[in-house]
């Protein structure tokens, strides 16, 4: 018996009407015919095969049924176009749409929703944001009239697209208790891989592991390795902020290892960011900036065609702390058209950020302010605590501590909030390091003889880094390293680099 054969009706029938990540189409009224074996099997590669075959199977469908039966021919075009996406193939998504509207017949209302619908993504997909705005908010309109799982699903992902992060959200929270309610049980991880990707880029973490970790825990043994590979990512991106470099990489393996058999660039994309990510938060720039570069450079290993852009900020960042060459106005030139987009609340703060970063003294305050005063616009609390870590960090290396304490102080208070536990840990080095004074006494023991100067450049020599890396790391001066780590040498009484890791490690 096969796999379909196994499931409830109301399961089979809402495969078919699987959400998009660009947004879902208006839902066509179900046609007479029964499902074709070749729409099955594309819709079981699209879930646990090579997204390439589920494209090209779906798409000849489509055509095959266009004539005999418009609405199926529209549903296998759709997940057509799901494939393509999942496998970053700019130009098979359009040729998708170029076959989602072809004629088979008199036009009537729902083929204007139909056109409104393709048209809109074809804006998405060139990049006209402001045109797709047009385009899908009455899409949007029509399907968040509709009480049912699938124009709730639908709603949701456009919402996530135009980057309504709010109603996406609500919807796609009120499409999982329908799925679970209605027990359309195939449904409800990829809801829930979606939900938690919105919650992600509100800088909800908290809830977007929960949901995430939920979604693999309702995928189980039911053939959906794909689904699970994403949802893996997105646990990936969470745990960078928060977990230990091994948690991440637990993840983000496991993601790409499917990611890579079936040609998931949207989920490799997701997954490397996440890891470039934690080497940032843990201090490594220099594997964040190798890790990135690939992605946001043109060229054959380049991220998602619409997810790329969305890691540069993380790249500028780490390209500056460990001093690489690299022409960041060029790539901040092109951040900013995608900031100008209106598809990422977040953008035109993180832009001034970026443009701080790189610009000389005298402007990189004023950019900093500037970025912090769109930071207030938005709901962001992760994003934003960073740009208080960046701009604190500016003012400690020009030997203004008052100052960048204040920064730092509301860098760590961000980060709290966030559940951002890697990037906390930072922001307080940094306040250390800028003078605080612990609010509670320190544990007893050899490490109280360093300053927190002297500690954090200790633990970084523990964990491996060179005198360089270390300096790179702190924004210091290699002499000031060594000079410092003679100092920890005498107060612990220790003569090597080993030494010293093993008292650090015991």
């Amino acid at each position: 018996m096969s796999h379909e054969a196994t499931r409830t009706d109301s399961d089979h029938q809402a495969d078919h009407r699987t959400e998009h990540p660009g947004g879902e189409p208006p839902q066509a009224p179900a046609g007479p015919s029964p499902t074709p074996a070749e729409l099955d099997q594309g819709l079981l590669l699209l879930r646990d095969g090579p997204v390439a075959d589920a494209y090209n199977l779906l798409l000849l469908t489509s055509t095959a049924l266009r004539t005999a039966d418009p609405a199926l021919a529209r549903t296998a075009c759709v997940h057509a176009m799901l494939a393509a996406w999942a496998a970053g193939d700019r130009d098979g998504y359009h040729r998708a749409l170029d076959d989602l509207c072809a004629p088979t017949g008199p036009a009537g209302p729902a083929d204007a929703l139909w056109r409104g619908y393709r048209d809109g993504m074809r804006c998405v997909v060139d990049g006209d944001f402001a045109r797709a705005k047009e385009l899908l908010r009455p899409v949007l309109g029509v399907l968040t009239t509709r009480t049912g799982l699938p124009g709730l699903m639908s709603a949701g992902t456009i919402a996530l697209m135009l980057g309504d992060l709010a109603t996406a959200r609500q919807l796609l929270g009120t499409a999982l208790a329908t799925a679970r309610a209605d027990r359309a049980t195939a449904l409800v991880p990829r809801i829930l891989e979606h939900l938690a990707y919105a919650e992600l880029r509100e800088g909800s973490y908290h809830q977007a592991r929960v949901h995430a970790e939920a979604g693999l825990a309702a995928v189980g043994e039911d053939g959906q390795r794909n689904v699970a590979a994403g949802l893996s990512a997105v646990l990936a991106l969470a745990a960078s902020i928060a977990g230990r470099p091994a948690t991440v990489a637990t993840h983000a393996q496991a993601a790409l290892r499917v990611a890579h058999a079936h040609g998931l660039r949207q989920t490799s994309t997701l997954a490397e960011w996440a890891q470039a990510r934690a080497d940032l938060g843990h201090g490594n720039a220099d594997h964040a900036a190798a890790r990135l570069a690939p992605l946001v450079h043109a060229g054959p290993r380049q991220g998602h065609f619409g997810l790329w852009v969305m890691a540069v900020p993380c790249y500028v960042e780490s390209a500056v702390l460990a001093g690489h060459d690299v022409d960041a106005q060029d790539m901040i030139d092109q951040y900013a058209v995608w900031a100008a987009m209106g598809a990422d609340p977040q953008a035109p703060a993180l832009l001034s950020r970026c443009r701080a970063l790189v610009a000389g003294d005298g402007r990189s305050e004023e950019l900093f302010t500037e970025a912090l005063a769109r930071h207030e616009k938005v709901n962001g609390p992760y994003e934003h605590a960073r740009t208080h870590l960046a701009y604190g960090m500016w003012l400690r290396r020009r030997r203004r501590p008052g100052e960048a304490r204040t920064q730092l102080r509301d860098a760590v208070l961000g980060f709290e909030r966030s559940g951002a536990d890697v990037w906390t840990e930072h922001a307080r080095a940094e306040l250390r390091a800028a003078g605080e004074t612990p609010a509670a006494a320190p544990e007893p023991g050899p490490l109280n003889l360093l300053t927190p100067q002297q500690l954090r450049i200790a633990r970084c020599v523990a964990e491996g880094a060179t005198n360089r890396e270390v300096a790179r790391q702190l924004s210091i001066s290699t002499r000031t390293v060594e000079y410092h780590l003679r100092n920890v040498f005498t107060h612990l009484g220790v003569r090597s680099r080993v030494a010293l890791t093993r008292l650090l490690t015991d």
